[in-house]
């Protein structure tokens, strides 16, 4: 089976930039996209990476187009183009054999429609969105969740261990995305039940360090503990690069996934209005670890 070799990576934020670095130190031939034209050369002068002008130049110059994108909304504008006018879009320019993978936290059912708009056109797709955050991604040990046809799979698993160190095989189109959704649901619950927790320990008189330290060695560690706490909210540096807006995202997919199976999820409801109401009320672009600064705010202590 020929190997894909040219690559177009479009979304170069914080977690696309060092992923497309890895890809370009693999030995992949890669061109780049992104909506801010700065940051797109600035990548170019820094790494070596072909520089795409449109969507157009980039779709019609790969064997595998990477999308690395806020959400699915975006990722449908640059596939099918804008409302009323698609001169520019990647489904005009990609050429049929070609793939598509969306590695953004994209709607499960948002994706599937997506995917059968590329079939039909003779474009595969995949969802592979990931997992570990900036640091990981730099490193390039990222959790790779991909949802799709286990041949197309195989044909971009070089591209996977090539940004990650763990690939799963979920199923079917969207499966990658809902199970993305999940993970960020547990995780979100996990960061404010310790958070919670901190806070009556810290008004009882105990160090909020110390706590952290104990919770690390016992049942009560979760990923928050291990990774969050100490490094982004105690030391008061909120940068985890990972924003509070794309967490209550994550978190209004996984309960509209649970709505839409007909699943009860009294508990997830009530984590997803926690985050909501800490959004409205912290700056827009907060990180998600900001959020135990509203339940600082409501507890009238801090964990510094």
């Amino acid at each position: 089976m020929e190997r894909l070799s040219k690559v177009g990576f479009i979304g170069l934020g914080n977690m696309g930039r060092p992923m497309a670095v890895c890809l370009l130190k693999a030995g992949f031939t890669l061109t780049v996209l992104d909506v801010t034209p700065e940051v797109q050369q600035a990548f170019v002068d820094l790494h070596g990476a072909h520089s795409a002008s449109s969507l157009s130049e980039l779709g019609s110059n790969s064997d595998v187009v990477i999308t690395m994108l806020p959400s699915g909304y975006e990722v449908s504008r640059v596939v099918l183009g804008v409302e009323g006018d698609n001169r520019d879009c990647l489904l005009g320019s990609m050429r049929k054999g070609s793939i598509l993978v969306d590695m953004s936290s994209s709607s499960p059912a948002g994706t599937q429609a997506l995917g059968k708009t590329l079939g039909d056109h003779g474009i595969s797709m995949l969802d592979a969105p990931v997992s570990g955050g900036v640091s990981r991604a730099e490193q390039g040990t990222l959790s790779i969740m991909t949802g799709g046809d286990t041949v197309v799979v195989e044909r971009c698993r070089p591209l996977f261990e090539a940004m990650g160190n763990r690939i799963f095989e979920t199923g079917a189109l969207g499966s990658g995305h809902a199970m993305k959704a999940l993970n960020n649901l547990v995780s979100a619950a996990g960061l404010i039940a310790a958070a919670e927790a901190l806070l009556i320990g810290r008004r009882f008189g105990l160090d909020s360090t110390a706590m952290i330290d104990v919770l690390n060695a016992s049942t009560g560690r979760n990923n928050s503990t291990e990774n969050k706490f100490k490094q982004y909210i105690i030391s008061r540096t909120f940068n985890s690069g990972f924003s509070l807006d794309l967490m209550v995202k994550d978190l209004t997919t996984a309960v509209e996934l649970a709505r839409e199976t007909g699943t009860p999820v009294p508990f997830s409801e009530a984590c997803r209005e926690f985050w909501t109401a800490a959004q409205s009320t912290l700056d827009k672009e907060a990180d998600h670890t900001a959020v135990v600064r509203w339940f600082e705010e409501i507890a009238k202590s801090e964990l510094a």
